[in-house]
């Protein structure tokens, strides 16, 4: 399997397979709502996909972290899974599910930026250029919902979902500050755990006394992105992360956005805007010449 996974074609098929999965969960996560509320998802989503995880880790004998790891692990499962997931599921009751994915995935300009600040990572000229088109791309979608008088909600939303992005930014930059020495695979089954007890809390605090309805799809909605969209994608986007290229890092950001507001509008009926598609166009572009990184 391992020699697999040096082989380009092999490489770029898992890419597209993963990007997919991870598109198409924004229309899941989204249709969810009539079945649940917001947290109770997540929080069932992610108890499924953390056990999926631990057993993957168990399975594979990644181990377990050191004690020292524990804080910061706990860290990171706050920052990149509880409130991350916690403000895109809530923000999902009054925006679209494509729209939702681009804007989430606006996360590698802020971990640029959050790089810049906190790990003196310098920044060339071309990916300043690219956080400024990608945050350009952003006003416009936000400043169109604004100008054609959306409700008071859907800006509130696309608001939660770009502070969402902000909090994953900073999960990265915790993780180079203070776990990169861990294996990955491990780091994201531990930060998963302590992540999904955060959001079982919040969930038990705000919708406890809240019916859930079982259905086939609504099982089939926690089973997919907890074991498929969790657990599995990122088990194999790790795995991937030893071979892969600058271009083939930057793909997954690139593409699930363009996934989601395909099936958004595929599944959904979600209404492709002028402002949404240069808005994807700018953010898209943004991000890509934002990860761009010279060789010296």
């Amino acid at each position: 399997m391992e020699q697999w996974f040096k082989q380009k074609w092999f490489q770029w098929m898992l890419i597209l397979l993963v990007t997919i999965l991870w598109g198409y969960s924004w229309i899941l996560m989204k249709d969810a709502l009539q079945y649940m509320g917001p947290f109770t998802f997540s929080a069932l989503r992610f108890v499924t996909g953390a056990a999926a995880m631990l057993l993957i880790v168990w399975l594979l004998r990644a181990g377990r972290p050191p004690r020292s790891a524990l804080p910061h692990l706990i860290v990171v499962g706050i920052l990149q899974t509880s409130v991350v997931f916690i403000l895109v599921m809530y923000a999902l009751k009054f925006i679209d599910a494509g729209k939702s994915s681009l804007l989430l995935y606006s996360m590698p300009l802020w971990s640029g930026l959050l790089a810049a600040i906190f790990l003196r990572e310098r920044i060339s000229k071309l990916r300043w250029g690219g956080v400024g088109l990608g945050i350009v791309g952003l006003l416009i979608v936000m400043g169109a919902d604004a100008l054609s008088q959306q409700s008071k909600d859907v800006i509130i939303g696309e608001l939660l979902i770009i502070l969402a992005a902000v909090s994953w930014g900073a999960s990265n930059v915790y993780y180079r500050l203070k776990l990169s020495d861990l294996p990955k695979l491990q780091v994201n089954a531990y930060q998963m755990l302590f992540g999904t007890i955060a959001i079982a809390l919040v969930s038990w605090i705000a919708e406890g006394g809240e019916p859930v309805v079982w259905t086939p799809e609504s099982v089939y909605y926690v089973l997919f992105t907890g074991v498929l969209a969790s657990a599995f994608c990122f088990t194999i986007w790790f795995m991937l992360l030893g071979h892969l290229d600058m271009i083939g890092a930057t793909m997954p950001s690139l593409l699930v956005p363009v996934f989601g507001l395909f099936f958004g509008w595929l599944l959904l009926g979600e209404v492709l805007t002028v402002s949404v598609v240069v808005g994807s166009a700018l953010i898209l572009s943004g991000v890509f010449l934002a990860n761009i990184k010279r060789e010296h």
